[in-house]
C-alpha cells in the first residue's frame, strides 16, 4: 500500500543510512586515533586490561628512571675506589722505598701527604645525586651505615596485589674490624684507611691509620719522621697491604653490583617492549582492515543516500495518479 503520510520505503532507507553513519563515523575514530578499543565502552573487559597495563609500564618506566640513577650512583662510587687503589698502591710503594737506608723519611712523608690528601679529594668528589659511597661523614645515620636498597622491578602478582622489589647491597660497617666499605669515615673504624682494625687484625700493638676520621682523633697516623723505625714501617705497609687489599674487594663488589643494576635495567626495557606490544594486541586497530572497511562504508552511504532521495520521490508519483 502507498502512502502519503507515512513513507515506509524513506524510514527503511533513513535506517539504514543512519546505521551506515554510525559504523563510518566509528571506522574513521579507528583510522584517526589508530585505536580500536579507545573508550570502554567499545569493550569493556580489553579497555580494562589495557589500562591497567599502560599504569604498570608507567610504573615500569620509573622504576627504570630509579635504576639508572643507581647505576650511577654505583659507578662513581666504582670510578672513586678504582682511583683510590691506585693512589693507595703509590702509598705502599712510597713506604717500601723507605725502608732504603739513608733516605729522607721526611720528603717521603711530604709525598705521603699529597698522596692523603688525594684519597680525601677522591671521597669528597665520588658523590652522585646526594650519595657518597666513599665517605661517610654520620656512622650513626642508617641511611649511610646500613643497607643500601635500588628499586629493581615492579611486580603484580596473580591476585592483583603489586610490590617494588629491591636490589640490596649491605654496607653497614662491623666496628673495628675489616668488614668496612666506605674508603673514609669520620667515625674513623667505619672507613677503610681511618680504621685501627686492619692493625688489630696483624696482631700490632700500635692502631696504625692512614689519618684519623674527623671525629676520631685516637689512632696513629702514618706519619714518617727521620726516627721513624723498620719496624714501624714494615707495621705501616703491612697495613696498608690489608687496607688496599679491602679497597680491591669493596671495589669488585661495586663492579658487580653494577652489571647486576645493568642486567636488570635491560630486562625492565625488554619488559616495557613486552607489555606494550601486549597492550596494541588487545586495543590497537588493523589499519589495512580499517581502511577497507572505511571504504566500503563510504560507498555504502552514497548508495543508502541515493536510496533514501529515491524513496523520497515516491509521494509525487502518487500525485500523478490524479492527474486528469
Amino acid at each position: 500500500m502507498s502512502s502519503i503520510v507515512t513513507n515506509n520505503s524513506a524510514i527503511a532507507a533513513l535506517q539504514t543510512l543512519r546505521g551506515i553513519g554510525r559504523s563510518l563515523q566509528q571506522t574513521q575514530e579507528h583510522v584517526s586515533t589508530g585505536l580500536r578499543v579507545g573508550k570502554a565502552a567499545d569493550n569493556a573487559a580489553y579497555w580494562s586490561i589495557s589500562t591497567t597495563m599502560r599504569s604498570d609500564a608507567k610504573a615500569l618506566s620509573a622504576v627504570q628512571d630509579a635504576l639508572g640513577l643507581a647505576a650511577n650512583t654505583v659507578d662513581t662510587a666504582y670510578v672513586g675506589m678504582s682511583n683510590a687503589i691506585d693512589v693507595m698502591s703509590t702509598f705502599k710503594a712510597k713506604l717500601v722505598a723507605a725502608h732504603e737506608s739513608g733516605v729522607d723519611k721526611t720528603k717521603i712523608n711530604d709525598e705521603l701527604d699529597q698522596l692523603k690528601q688525594q684519597l680525601k679529594s677522591i671521597a669528597a668528589s665520588a658523590s652522585f645525586n646526594g650519595q657518597n659511597w666513599l665517605w661517610m661523614t654520620d656512622p650513626t645515620d642508617p641511611q649511610q651505615n646500613g643497607v643500601k636498597q635500588l628499586p629493581g622491578a615492579f611486580v603484580r602478582d596473580a591476585s592483583g596485589n603489586v610490590s617494588v622489589q629491591t636490589i640490596r647491597f649491605d654496607m653497614t660497617a662491623s666496628f673495628d674490624t675489616d668488614q668496612v666499605y666506605y674508603l673514609i669515615s669520620n667515625g674513623g673504624c667505619d672507613g677503610i684507611i681511618t680504621n685501627s682494625g686492619f692493625a688489630n687484625i696483624l696482631g700490632y700493638t700500635r692502631e696504625w691509620v692512614v689519618f684519623n676520621g674527623d671525629n676520631h682523633q685516637i689512632h696513629p697516623e702514618m706519619i714518617l719522621t727521620q726516627q721513624t723505625t723498620n719496624e714501624e714501617l714494615d707495621e705501616m705497609t703491612g697495613i696498608t697491604e690489608l687496607m688496599l687489599q679491602r679497597m680491591v674487594d669493596v671495589g669488585s663488589m661495586f663492579g658487580s653490583l653494577s652489571k647486576r643494576i645493568s642486567i636488570q635495567t635491560e630486562f625492565a626495557s625488554t619488559l616495557q617492549d613486552s607489555i606494550a606490544s601486549g597492550i596494541g594486541r588487545l586495543v590497537d586497530a588493523d589499519m589495512e582492515e580499517e581502511s577497507s572497511r572505511l571504504a566500503a562504508f563510504q560507498t555504502q552511504q552514497q548508495l543508502a543516500v541515493q536510496s533514501l532521495s529515491i524513496a523520497n520521490r515516491a509521494p509525487q508519483n502518487i500525485l500523478s495518479l490524479f492527474q486528469p
